[in-house]
């Protein structure tokens, strides 16, 4: 029989694999390698298209911020605008009420009675004056009650005093003034 060796031929199959184990290892390796590189890729487009999205966002929001800014301060003139509206109103509608006052006390107060002074601090108005009689003072309360543009008279102060050689009586009295509507020239309600 004849022998052969078939070591050597097992020593080239050992040494084929050994190498081909090599070249798959160095082949797995650059795979792997390219993988890596290109999940980095991958992810670094990710992070860059993030990036972009993430300055775009931050211009649009630094311009929505100014113009929240300007709409505050546009809120702000209008707010002041508006206020100075409403103190032109109210003094249009308060510049005939001087007026009104002179001419309802030059009806109300009754004869006998002297006014000295006349303050008024917002409604309010303070009368200082003279009178005959304490009758007369009480004849203006009430007439100052009866009128539409006063109301609520309240009698301060009321002394005995000598004017003139005369026994006159001194009186504070202090009522509030009414808005009344005023009327146009047809009669009707403005």
């Amino acid at each position: 029989m004849i022998r052969i060796n078939l070591l050597p031929h097992r020593e080239q199959k050992r040494k084929d694999r050994r190498q081909q184990f090599f070249v798959l290892t160095a082949l797995i390796a650059v795979l792997a390698g390219l993988i890596v590189f290109l999940g980095y890729s991958v992810i670094g487009g990710y992070i860059s298209t993030q990036d972009e999205r993430n300055d775009f966002l931050k211009r649009e929001i630094a311009v929505l911020n100014k113009q929240l800014e300007e709409i505050k301060r546009l809120k702000e003139q209008t707010a002041a605008l508006l206020s100075r509206k409403q103190i032109i109103e109210s003094l249009q509608g308060d510049r005939a009420e001087a007026v009104h006052l002179m001419n309802e006390l030059a009806k109300q107060v009754p004869e006998g009675i002297f006014l000295r002074s006349m303050k008024q601090q917002g409604n309010t108005v303070t009368l200082q004056g003279v009178t005959q009689s304490n009758a007369r003072v009480s004849a203006l309360m009430r007439n100052i009650e009866a009128s539409p543009w006063m109301e609520r008279p309240v009698l301060v102060e009321i002394k005995t005093a000598a004017l003139d050689k005369r026994r006159v009586s001194e009186f504070t009295v202090t009522f509030v003034l009414t808005r009344v509507a005023a009327t146009d020239s047809t009669g009707g309600k403005k």
